[in-house]
């Protein structure tokens, strides 16, 4: 009986094994699902602010980050015109107001938030072309004054909307 047992225990193992060295899997996942025999560059124009209110570092910041962003993440050649697909807008809101009221009666969060128009023209594929705003938002204390963590809050919301505007355009979530 224990000859029996030890052989089916041998036998189970030895499945495994085989089983694990025959077959393989292979999963990788960079974010974008495009079709690189198709397309092959992108064209990202530098995004100008349009909002009335202004922090001078939040247009580089943004731009660089979108760029860097499918630099890093597709195969696609970036070149200054005729891209397979295309990438433009503007900053049009950067703004704050107040999220709560302490008990006091007065502000105790504020909120800062940037909206974002995109606008997407993929030339191989016109069907998947759009005109989208993306937001994003952060709160901070109203005790911390707006010059002390716009920095942080900015890089933050910039990330934030460069995540939104990759899958919107090549991630397909």
């Amino acid at each position: 009986m224990k000859h029996i047992r030890a052989y089916i225990y041998i036998l189970g193992i030895s499945l495994v094994i085989g089983i694990m060295t025959a077959c393989s899997v292979s999963y990788g996942f960079n974010g974008a699902s495009i079709d690189y025999t198709q397309t092959k560059t992108i064209q990202i124009a530098d995004f100008p602010i349009r909002s009335s209110y202004v922090w001078g570092p939040m247009g580089p910041m943004f731009n660089n980050e979108l760029k860097d962003k499918f630099a890093n993440n597709t195969q696609l050649r970036q070149v200054s015109r005729n891209g397979d697909l295309k990438i433009e807008g503007e900053i049009t809101q950067y703004s704050q107001r107040n999220k709560s009221v302490s008990a006091e009666g007065y502000s105790a969060q504020t909120e800062l938030s940037i909206t974002i128009n995109v606008r997407f023209t993929n030339n191989k594929k016109h069907t998947e072309d759009f005109e989208k705003s993306f937001t994003s938002a952060k709160t901070y204390d109203t005790t911390k004054s707006l010059a002390s963590v716009q920095e942080e809050l900015v890089s933050q919301m910039v990330k934030d909307l460069v995540d939104q505007i990759f899958n919107a355009t090549v991630a397909n979530w």
